[in-house]
């Protein structure tokens, strides 16, 4: 069987529509368009499959009612924007979907949602028990209340994060661009499909090109980092056209569309898949060479004796990078100990922690459970 056939199989399935495809370029929704893409998503729920949809258009349905021209620049503006259109947006999803029999939920999320353990556990549980109720879930990022440094920044890395959330087993992106080339087909009419990605390279992350059109935040490169995620997660993921007749019915029957990035075999286990991918850094620690290999090679957990520098002001369940003695990243990881403990105890044996902190909570600085190593 081709990998291509065993996504006819599959039985999660995240379909993330950006707004370039459910928008006219004046900014109001297509709703010839999103009504083709709800059949499609109605018909894979009613050959039981799970659906979630995470959709953009939340700040184009809003210009749209707005009469503004222009996509909003700041973040205030955005807001409002998307105050205005979230509704409209999702109103017409619940009225289209009413058509075709499965019931929907809005559901909004920002990455503080993923970012804390605790919110995150919160939304897999609401998700995975709106699935369980065999609800589609309709997710956006929260623009109305998200800030720019809380905010995920595109729905790519968002859709990918989700899929990871609910442990699906295919991601499909749907965009203005057929796939992933090798060249920009905009520009250069030599470009080429790119049909399959095993491996995300630094050769391909150089195909990567900058945003799109002026409607969407989200260009190539997102959906590269989109990529990573899924495949580290263990889900496959397919870039398709969305403006294609039947897209997301022939990705997920397995056709020969888009470019299709296979999941790595070993899937991270999902408490990993949150330090590797939704956790925020909050400082960074730097080792030698014998922690590093301990890390890499046998993997141990770090110990305070291989630690040579700490950065930031982090407390004790907090996530940090690993940085190797050049200078590279290697892991991140949830720490036992705050970054001024983690600065009295760098270099010491484990045996002496006890003597120069007058307490020992733990041997670990990081515990290889709570470490993932860079993917």
């Amino acid at each position: 069987m081709g990998e291509r056939d065993k996504l006819s199989e599959v039985k999660r399935i995240v379909v993330k529509v950006g707004s370039s495809t459910i928008t006219h370029g004046s900014g109001k929704l297509n709703l010839a368009r999103m009504e083709g893409l709800v059949r499609q998503l109605a018909d894979l729920h009613h050959q039981g499959k799970e659906v979630v949809l995470v959709t953009s258009g939340a700040v184009g349905a809003g210009m749209g009612k707005l009469g503004l021209k222009q996509r909003p620049k700041t973040i205030p503006e955005k807001q409002a924007t998307a105050a205005v259109g979230q509704g409209i947006l999702v109103h017409m999803y619940e009225k289209m979907f009413a058509e075709y029999g499965p019931v929907v939920a809005q559901v909004l999320l920002t990455r503080e949602d993923m970012a804390e353990r605790r919110r995150f556990l919160n939304a897999r549980n609401a998700l995975l028990t709106l699935l369980d109720y065999g609800v589609i879930p309709i997710i956006n990022e929260n623009d109305t209340v998200a800030i720019e440094e809380i905010r995920v920044g595109d729905n790519d890395t968002l859709s990918a994060m989700v899929a990871s959330l609910v442990d699906a087993d295919l991601l499909i992106l749907l965009s203005d661009i057929e796939g992933l080339y090798t060249g920009n087909p905009r520009e250069d009419k030599e470009a080429k499909l790119i049909p399959l990605v095993e491996e995300i390279t630094p050769e391909v992350e150089k195909l990567a090109g900058g945003a799109g059109s002026n409607l969407g935040t989200g260009g190539m490169i997102t959906k590269i980092q989109a990529a990573r995620i899924a495949m580290s997660s263990g889900v496959a993921m397919i870039i398709a056209n969305g403006s294609r007749e039947g897209s997301i019915r022939d990705a997920a029957a397995g056709k020969d569309i888009g470019t299709l990035f296979l999941p790595r075999e070993n899937r991270l286990q999902s408490k990993k898949r949150w330090i590797a991918f939704n956790s925020t850094v909050m400082g960074c620690l730097h080792i030698d060479a014998g922690a590093a290999k301990a890390l890499l090679k046998n993997g141990k957990s770090l110990l305070p004796t291989g630690i040579t520098g700490v950065e930031g002001d982090f407390e004790t369940g907090n996530a940090v990078s690993v940085y190797g003695p050049d200078g590279v990243e290697i892991a991140r990881g949830i720490v036992n100990y705050d970054a001024e403990e983690i600065a009295r105890i760098k270099g010491v044996k484990t045996k002496d922690i006890m003597e120069v902190l007058g307490y020992k909570d733990y041997d670990e600085v990081i515990h290889r459970d709570n470490l993932v190593l860079n993917v």
